[in-house]
């Protein structure tokens, strides 16, 4: 028996994750993400699928972020009729934000003249199909195969998922794991019982300060820009990034470390996810942090801390003299309320833009750590005369060694049936995928020369086939088709 894996998104590319699994009788897709910093007026995320979606048996989501979740409701539109699987937390952070962008792109669609990519009432049709699955949970999703999901510590109720056909022949895909260890959540897990293993790379030629530095380093720079007396700017992503930023700004204000002054959580959608982290925490937390909740009720609020929902509380923060925090999103800087905050205080060299994400080519974000004295946001050419701080270590992604470590966890050698002496390393193939091409490369050479494995930076069009002797390249493929 075998499985082939294709690679539809995600290779070669950080954003778009979007992969292929087929047994004899069953096809599973994982993943079905948007690719963030596509251009929208070329049409480049509205293409048809590169499979015919009524074919697909079902869908296993890793977790709720845009680029692995943003085109499932145009997958069910146009034909996807099986169940779409993930944790509990995931099904809950995947609604809010598919709601959120089906808004955006609504008001995309009409400054560009075209039909969105999809609708409300598209994200109310794919979500009567989801079935919640818990960890370590075995289910059969698809004729003849199962699926398995462990934690990978990367946002709340993020998941590896194990595919495995009636043989025991197995595939794993790591979605986006977690830049352990977080103030919130639990450690990645490692997945041993895969043939071949696609694992993320984002990081994968860059370090991280460690925890302990990042969180001075955060504090020593906020310290420095509240001297300055302006406003100081944080581009969020509304899921885990928002939330670590909201947990050290109370222990900073807690601690007196830092002087107390207005924060501003100017994100609906942000305002929302941190109430799914509240109702879910005690579950999916790391103990530590559970205790903490028992202890104080909540881990985000604090006093000073103001959450702006309607428009009308948003303006009202301009009249809010600094120094002031503002985070909003979008991370990337490419639309949401942070736009319109940028657009105010970017010319103004007291204020400080803190970025503490990754930031796709192509965005805003990405253009202004990269040094650009001037940006384009939303249609206004914004000259930047604020400070940028561009702080590492904030990912919610593993970096070079971390994601090294995990490849070792998961190449571990285990006992082969009754002869307990005898051990052997199942893991024949590790694929570097959703990294951008250097950082792919770089990752799976590490893997090759420090651990001695097969590993292989994953190109898009790619079929391979996965047997319990080895793996081998199937066929390739055009990954768009126009029709």
């Amino acid at each position: 028996m075998s499985l082939r894996l294709s690679f539809y998104g995600g290779a070669g590319k950080v954003t778009g994750s979007n992969f292929l699994i087929e047994g004899a009788r069953g096809r599973v897709l994982v993943d079905c993400g948007i690719e963030q910093g596509a251009n929208l007026a070329a049409g480049e995320a509205y293409g048809p699928f590169p499979y015919d979606p009524a074919a697909i048996d079902a869908l296993v989501v890793t977790h709720a972020h845009l680029d692995h979740v943003g085109r499932i409701p145009k997958l069910v539109r146009d034909g996807f009729r099986g169940k779409i699987y993930m944790t509990p937390p995931t099904r809950d952070l995947a609604a809010l934000i598919l709601l959120d962008s089906a808004h955006i792109l609504a008001e995309e669609a009409a400054r560009l003249g075209h039909e969105p990519l999809f609708g409300a009432e598209d994200v109310e049709a794919a979500f009567a199909l989801v079935e919640t699955l818990e960890y370590h949970t075995e289910k059969e999703v698809a004729p003849g195969l199962s699926a398995y999901l462990r934690n990978t510590g990367h946002i709340l109720g993020s998941a590896s998922v194990r595919i495995r056909d009636e043989e025991g022949v197995a595939v794993a895909l790591t979605g986006d794991i977690g830049n352990s260890p977080s103030p919130l959540l639990p450690d990645w897990e490692p997945v041993t019982d895969a043939d071949a293993l696609v694992m993320e790379s984002v990081y994968g030629d860059r370090l991280h300060p460690s925890q302990q530095a990042r969180v001075e380093l955060l504090r020593d720079a906020l310290a420095k820009a509240i001297k300055r007396g302006g406003t100081i700017l944080i581009p969020a992503f509304s899921m885990e990034r928002t939330q670590l930023m909201l947990y050290e700004l109370s222990n900073f204000f807690t601690e007196a470390s830092l002087p107390q002054i207005p924060v501003f959580l100017d994100s609906p959608l942000a305002i929302r996810v941190t109430a799914v982290y509240e109702k879910w925490g005690m579950a999916y937390f790391k103990p530590e942090t559970e205790d903490e909740m028992r202890r104080e009720g909540s881990v985000f609020e604090f006093p000073f801390l103001k959450q702006t929902l309607s428009q009308e509380d948003s303006r009202a923060i301009e009249k809010v003299p600094g120094p002031k925090i503002i985070i909003a999103g979008a991370g990337m800087s490419h639309g949401g309320r942070i736009a319109r905050w940028e657009t105010r205080y970017l010319p103004d060299p007291n204020s400080t833009l803190f970025m503490v994400g990754y930031q796709a080519p192509g965005t805003p974000g990405r253009r202004m750590t990269d040094g650009v004295t001037s940006v384009r946001l939303g249609g206004i050419e914004v000259d930047i005369r604020a400070r940028i701080e561009r702080l590492e270590g904030w990912s919610g992604h593993a970096d070079r060694d971390g994601l090294l470590a995990f490849a070792e966890s998961c190449l571990a050698p285990h006992s082969e049936g009754r002869q307990t002496s005898l051990t052997v390393r199942r893991l024949k193939t590790i694929f570097t995928a959703l990294g951008e091409p250097v950082a792919e490369r770089f990752l799976a050479q590490r893997i090759h020369d420090y651990l001695g494995a097969r590993a292989i930076a994953s190109e898009a069009g790619q079929t391979w086939e996965v047997t319990e002797d080895g793996v081998k390249r199937f066929r390739e493929f055009r990954t768009e088709i126009r029709r």
